[in-house]
């Protein structure tokens, strides 16, 4: 096993740490010697202030891109951008600077600083480790751009200092209308994706429209089904600008969010056409976009814009039902759960819900506590993992009560790239197994099948590689454990009945209702549907992990100029959707540099 793929154990660096250790005297001069190399474009007296196999990630700062360069990679990357960035003013951030022990074989010195390039201003951590020699190195780095310095967001002092008497009504209504030309960009869905990149946007000075299929902003949580409820904390999800009261419970309800929803976009002045829809788009020969927004009167509009920003979440679930032998015969009724909408529907029936990770979990919960007799098919293992024992030792000192400030947090949460994740995250898992001991075994004895997670990573890695595949339990485990919910996943589905469903073992399940909980299709089936093959066939995976341990296309380059897609749960469009906007702002004004791509 080589160094470039191993956590920094103490052991393995051969290094005890004394206990009269000062990290701010070692962090400062490890500063200095690291602003000393950098302004000084000296890249062999950076990358020797480095660890065997050490990582850095940036996020636009130095690369326009999402990157993360891992051991010898580093040197050549700084050696292709160093000097054009021109790194200066490098100020360290000793607010943030401690000594931490993630376990007790490993020591990080952390800190924050901030820093200028030649265009923007940036934010960077290092983590520093002991050496043999007694020096430290860094092993970890992380550099995010955070604003244009010609072009900021119009807050705080920068925003309108006029007083405004009887012509803020007028104004409204003609910044929705769209009257007096077309908007630079235009998002298609108006979800926490849509409104909290079209803020941004808005605070940047961007014109941009937000085109919402349904009635109402916030029905796309609204219409969904009766039981839905966030299963992240609040101090988690907190949105760009307007943070959720404290007042507010630490789990939402999904039509308390969708009521949030639209007063943020009426708060924020967000310009959003509802009960219209994006029918089709294509891309001119200027390379401008052709969109048409048919409303639900029945009007076309063809706006001409710069970006098209599709904010539509995952696929759709049309199409992917999974067929079986019978289904025609079938006297019930099959759904997809986002069809679903309350138990009650369904009261008096046997109903089998198909799939055991989060949907199917709430969907059976509310089946059960509605006096529902319901079933739950699980056709492979899950991942689960108790959300009070989980976030606990997931967010400990991150995300919390009383932890630092959410952008203080988002920066932290990123500086770990997904390299370094999967070496961690496993012993994570185990910790918050051990944890969850009782309600596992409890589930195991049931004959419910679980695992660690993708790549032994728990939750951490699964939701970025499959986004599923888990469940992270508010108290529906103990509903299985209990019998409550009944389990069937002693065999494989061989074909629907009149009456049910028949295993290939032989055995049977009588059925009213069957709801498919098997998640949604491909992420660029929502841009098929608007923009046709050809287009959609170029763009590139949306979701899922890159070599360096980026998603792959989702809040960065897709392929294809000015298309973009922006998704995401509350916290990730939080902290994204300022990239998203840093991009399309940068490229308005003509500052916008050259993707780095590692020859």
């Amino acid at each position: 096993m080589t160094t470039t793929n191993v956590l920094p154990t103490l052991d393995r660096l051969g290094v005890t740490i004394p206990d009269d250790l000062d990290p701010k005297s070692i962090a400062t001069e490890w500063f200095h010697l690291f602003c000393s190399a950098v302004e000084q474009n000296n890249v062999a007296a950076v990358a020797d202030l480095f660890s065997e196999g050490a990582l850095w990630r940036d996020i636009l700062a130095l690369t326009w891109d999402f990157r993360t360069f891992q051991g010898p990679t580093i040197q050549q990357f700084l050696v292709d951008r160093l000097a054009d960035v021109r790194m200066s003013k490098l100020e360290l951030k000793e607010e943030h600077l401690r000594l931490i022990r993630p376990y007790p074989d490993i020591v990080w010195i952390e800190a924050m600083f901030t820093f200028e390039t030649r265009i923007g201003l940036g934010s960077g951590i290092f983590r520093l480790i002991p050496q043999k020699d007694g020096g430290w190195k860094a092993h970890c780095m992380f550099t995010n751009l955070e604003d244009l310095k010609d072009f900021p967001e119009k807050l705080g002092p920068l925003r309108d200092p006029a007083p405004n008497h009887g012509k803020w009504e007028d104004a409204r209504r003609r910044s929705l209308a769209f009257d007096d030309g077309d908007p630079t960009v235009l998002i298609v869905g108006g979800g926490q994706s849509g409104l909290e990149l079209a803020g941004r946007l808005k605070c940047l000075d961007i014109s941009v429209l937000v085109v919402e299929k349904n009635a109402r902003v916030g029905d796309n949580w609204r219409n969904r089904y009766e039981a839905l409820c966030l299963h992240d904390p609040v101090w988690y999800d907190h949105m760009p600008y307007l943070s959720f009261p404290p007042t507010w419970p630490v789990y939402t309800p999904a039509k308390k969010l969708a009521n949030w929803l639209e007063n943020y976009a009426e708060a924020l002045e967000i310009p959003v056409w509802t009960s219209s829809e994006v029918t089709a788009a294509s891309l001119d020969a200027s390379g401008k976009w052709k969109v048409t927004v048919t409303s639900g009167q029945g009007g076309n509009r063809v706006f001409t814009v710069k970006h098209l920003v599709f904010a539509t979440g995952f696929g759709s679930y049309r199409g992917r039902l999974p067929t079986y032998p019978g289904m025609d015969e079938f006297k019930g009724q099959i759904l997809h759960s986002s069809q679903h909408k309350k138990a009650t529907d369904h009261a008096g029936k046997k109903v089998v819900v198909i799939g055991a990770c989060t949907s199917a979990h709430d969907i059976c919960a509310d089946y059960y506590e509605h006096g529902v007799d319901v079933t739950m098919f699980q056709r492979s293992s899950t991942y689960v993992m108790t959300t009070k024992n989980g976030w606990r030792i997931l967010f400990e000192g991150l995300y919390s009560e009383n932890a630092p400030p959410v952008d203080v947090a988002d920066r932290l949460n990123a500086s770990y790239p997904n390299r370094l994740v999967e070496l961690l995250a496993p012993r994570r898992t185990l910790e918050i197994a051990e944890a969850d001991k009782e309600l596992l075994d409890g589930l195991r004895k049931r004959g419910f099948r679980l695992n660690l997670g993708y790549k032994d990573a728990g939750f951490s890695l699964a939701v970025w590689e499959h986004a599923g595949g888990y469940y992270l339990d508010v108290g529906t485990s103990q509903l299985i454990v209990d019998g409550k919910i009944k389990l069937k996943n002693d065999s494989l589905i061989k074909q629907f009945t009149p009456t049910g469903l028949k295993f290939e073992n032989g055995s049977e399940l009588p059925a009213d209702v069957v709801v498919f909980a098997t998640g949604v299709g491909d992420v660029r089936d929502n841009i098929r549907k608007v923009c046709g093959d050809e287009l959609t066939d170029r763009c590139k995976p949306i979701w899922g992990l890159d070599a360096d341990g980026e998603i792959q296309g989702c809040w960065r380059d897709l392929g294809i100029p000015g298309l973009w897609y922006m998704m995401g749960n509350l916290a990730y469009c939080r902290f994204h959707s300022k990239h998203v906007a840093l991009q399309i702002k940068a490229m308005e004004e003509g500052v916008f540099g050259k993707r780095y791509s590692l020859n």
